[in-house]
């Protein structure tokens, strides 16, 4: 019975090295053979999006990230691409090409239809002068734009919004000011 029992135990041991690639070392081993090591589970990585060059502006910042393309091509037919790389300091409340996704493709064709007058005063109302950061905005009640229109600011459980629409991310530097993301476009009164 002992005997059986090594039998059995040996066959165990010969078929789980063979499994792992080693029972016959004198044949060379595969460069196919399967890893022991358990599979990694991580989550999908977001494609890497180019950083801004070091000592960008504002504009720089934006026009590095595909997902400000929407915003950067507005700001271009708005003619206020050239300011806001200017000396500033800017800051701007971003939206994302998802936020301008949100707002009525006829409302959008209007502001493009008055590039210097409607769509430059709502791209105005997302930037304000000076270089506010994220804990100097969370501090404050109100925002005045370019525009010289005004939005309320909230902060709230470690939240902060804009006319009510949220920073999602904060305090991305540039050479000439700070760009704030935001989730919507911003219709200050």
């Amino acid at each position: 019975m002992n005997r059986l029992v090594s039998r059995i135990g040996f066959g165990v041991v010969a078929a789980g090295l063979a499994f792992a690639g080693v029972a016959n070392a004198s044949e060379p081993a595969k460069k196919d053979a399967p890893k022991t090591e358990a599979p990694k589970t991580e989550a999908p990585k977001a494609p890497a999006k180019e950083a801004p060059k070091a000592g960008g502006t504002v504009v720089d910042w934006l026009a590095a990230d595909s997902n400000f393309s929407t915003l950067v091509g507005l700001v271009k037919e708005a003619g206020l691409a050239e300011t806001l790389s200017g000396k500033g300091p800017f800051t701007i409340f971003a939206p994302t090409n998802a936020a301008f996704a949100k707002v009525d493709a006829k409302t959008l064709a209007d502001l493009k239809a008055d590039p210097k007058g409607k769509l430059a005063d709502l791209l105005k109302g997302h930037v304000v002068n000076g270089s506010v950061m994220a804990a100097d905005v969370s501090k404050m009640k109100e925002a005045t734009f370019l525009n010289g229109k005004k939005a309320a600011i909230e902060a709230k459980d470690g939240k902060v919004t804009v006319g009510g629409v949220a920073v999602s991310k904060a305090d991305n530097k540039g050479s000439n000011g700070v760009v704030h993301v935001v989730d919507g476009v911003i219709m200050a009164k």
